[in-house]
């Protein structure tokens, strides 16, 4: 349940047309639910603006079957990392109404439409070779299932930089930045050198033998001679989609102007 679902049931019992003991039922399991050996936690949207999210990689289809289930009940928004497209057609073929997203390995469900009113901008999604793609298609999937725009930009890595700055007009138009590259990772050094806007940059593990499967990228990425840049972990897409939301959501703000800036200085002075 999102903050938007728990206002519209409010409003139902305010009006009468949804009785208190129907509403009740559907709050039973609103902060935690425990199935099995797993424990839902129902109440993460409302907290923080990302749901309780399935990683598939080490589940059996049945697991993910029972967890996605009592998360659809709720009409949640759903989220399964990790999945592998056997395990998808075993899990689709009991839970139908979930979307399998083939290069980013994810299932989807009760996804968020995208409303500029609720972000600063879109989500600029850039990788530096076509081998990166599936940590992009990750991060892309997840971005627009919680209701943000996303312009994806492939294959233009450091080894042709004619590429990147054919499109410097789309690194000073976007609310925030994600890089996604491997090799030795020096594409997010790069474009954060040449924007303001906010880089989050993803190693991943492309590349041959002394890149230790996305060590020597992750090491180039956190050593960046470009100040401000940040950096998640090798692959993680689906992290550096959770950060740039959290980065291009619009927070609305119950005071503003001095009043607000008041009381936020008062609330951490010693």
């Amino acid at each position: 349940m999102n903050q938007n679902q728990l206002t519209h049931l409010l409003q139902q019992v305010h009006n009468g047309t949804c009785p208190i003991d129907d509403a009740v039922k559907r709050l039973k399991h609103l902060q935690s639910e425990t199935i099995q050996d797993a424990c839902l936690d129902h109440h993460r949207f409302l907290r923080t603006g990302i749901p309780e999210v399935i990683y598939g990689e080490t589940k059996t289809p049945e697991q993910i079957i029972t967890i996605a289930a009592s998360l659809l009940k709720q009409s949640s928004l759903l989220l399964a990392t990790r999945v592998n497209a056997d395990k998808a057609a075993v899990i689709q073929s009991t839970l139908p109404g979930l979307r399998f997203h083939t290069q980013a390995r994810m299932l989807t469900a009760n996804t968020i439409k995208a409303d500029t009113k609720n972000s600063r901008g879109a989500i600029l999604l850039i990788c530096a070779g076509t081998s990166d793609i599936p940590v992009a298609e990750e991060a892309r999937v997840t971005a627009e299932a919680l209701g943000h725009y996303v312009h994806p930009l492939y294959d233009i890595g450091v080894a042709g930089l004619h590429r990147l700055l054919e499109h410097q007009h789309l690194l000073h138009s976007a609310a925030v930045i994600i890089v996604i590259a491997g090799m030795e990772g020096a594409l997010p050094s790069v474009i954060s050198g040449l924007t303001a806007i906010p880089v989050i940059a993803v190693p991943t593990s492309v590349g041959y033998g002394t890149g230790f499967g996305g060590i020597a990228a992750l090491l180039g990425m956190l050593n960046s001679c470009a100040p401000g840049l940040g950096v998640v972990n090798i692959d993680n897409g689906f992290g550096a989609a959770c950060l740039a939301v959290a980065i291009n959501r619009k927070i609305e703000a119950r005071n503003t102007g001095r009043t607000s800036c008041h009381k936020l200085s008062s609330h951490l002075q010693p």
